[in-house]
């Protein structure tokens, strides 16, 4: 059983960031794919950072992706997350995203009592082969077909509404000065001042996020959400994980994404920009989508407030699950290495990085 946090979790968090949960096992999870979906087959776990995710390897050999969501996630949320990917689906047939099946009632949504009394919701995903993008490496076209996938998903999701699109999501780059409060979270007192002057750099740029474009977005175009192959000639193999799909600023999106193209090892002497492989994929994402004047000065300090996010986040759930730390933080000492590159630069340097 996984321990209930003894800190009280900051009023602004989402709390299936700070609730506490009793995982599955595979044997209740292969029970439960068996009676909901009539699926029989072994299960392996996945790590995660707030549910129950298996793989399901049925006897067929047929591969299903069996998501089984933490007990504090609202249905509504939930609906908005499976209706999004089912309207991107009709909207763009041919963008390789994870299909969702109902249970054996026509049901999306299916809620169970799981062995130890808790009701949780259940989904079924297909399953896509391939590797993570952050377990391999990739060439520049490579990256730019990362950035022409989020610009055709951009595109699908434009005319999406939903009553939950506008939830208040802790990793939407939006609310980050709602993080604030968790800097004493951070146990070392330099990076805690590196995390001050971030959010006080972001407290200036506010007010122009507030005027950019929205819609519905992924919102997490991040190496694990990126399954490749070096064999498939366009790359990647799927887009997954719609878990924090939010309506943001396009910005937003296209920040997260080029965050996550930024170089796990920064030793070389010689490296001077950490957005080289980054413009790959912004180059790949403007031959399908437009970005203005103003939102490619602010994506450079929206890619710095998610990373951020990212360390505040990580950091203060470190301590509420210290047992599943070492998943939690994985990318933490990374984000620091970044975040200290950009504050080694002045302000209209960063505003300045994707005009070289």
């Amino acid at each position: 059983m996984r321990h209930r946090p003894t800190h009280r979790p900051p009023s602004s968090r989402s709390s299936a960031l700070s609730v506490s949960w009793r995982p599955v096992s595979n044997n209740e999870a292969e029970c439960i794919a068996d009676r909901l979906y009539g699926k029989s087959g072994s299960t392996k776990r996945f790590e995660s950072e707030k549910d129950d995710t298996f793989l399901l390897d049925c006897e067929s050999k047929v591969q299903f992706v069996l998501k089984i969501a933490h007990p504090s996630e609202s249905p509504e949320e939930l609906d908005f997350q499976v209706r999004l990917i089912r309207h991107i689906e009709r909207e763009a047939p041919s963008l390789p995203i994870p299909r969702v099946f109902q249970d054996r009632h026509g049901q999306m949504l299916p809620v169970i009592t799981t062995s130890t009394g808790e009701p949780r919701i259940v989904r079924l995903f297909s399953f896509i082969p391939g590797a993570p993008l952050a377990t391999t490496t990739s060439k520049p076209e490579q990256r730019a077909r990362i950035g022409e996938l989020l610009a055709q998903l951009r595109h699908a999701m434009a005319n999406f509404s939903h009553p939950s699109d506008s939830r208040v999501l802790a990793w939407d780059v939006t609310h980050l000065l709602n993080l604030s409060d968790l800097i004493d979270y951070i146990p070392d007192y330099e990076r805690r001042d590196w995390a001050r002057i971030t959010l006080e750099r972001f407290a200036e740029i506010r007010p122009r996020l507030d005027r950019c474009r929205r819609q519905v977005l992924h919102n997490d175009f991040n190496t694990s959400n990126l399954i490749v192959s070096h064999n498939n000639p366009h790359f990647v193999n799927g887009i997954i994980d719609f878990g924090d799909a939010v309506r943001t600023a396009i910005a937003v999106d296209v920040s997260t994404a080029l965050l996550n193209q930024m170089p796990k090892d920064i030793g070389d002497a010689n490296r001077r920009d950490l957005f080289d492989e980054a413009r790959d994929v912004l180059r790949g994402y403007t031959r399908f989508a437009d970005l203005s004047e103003e939102e490619l000065r602010l994506i450079p300090f929206l890619s710095m407030g998610r990373l951020a996010a990212r360390v505040l986040l990580t950091s203060w759930r470190a301590r509420l699950f210290p047992e599943n730390s070492r998943y939690i933080l994985r990318n933490t000492e990374m984000g620091w290495m970044h975040l200290a590159w950009f504050n080694s630069l002045s302000t209209r340097k960063i505003s300045d990085l994707l005009f070289q």
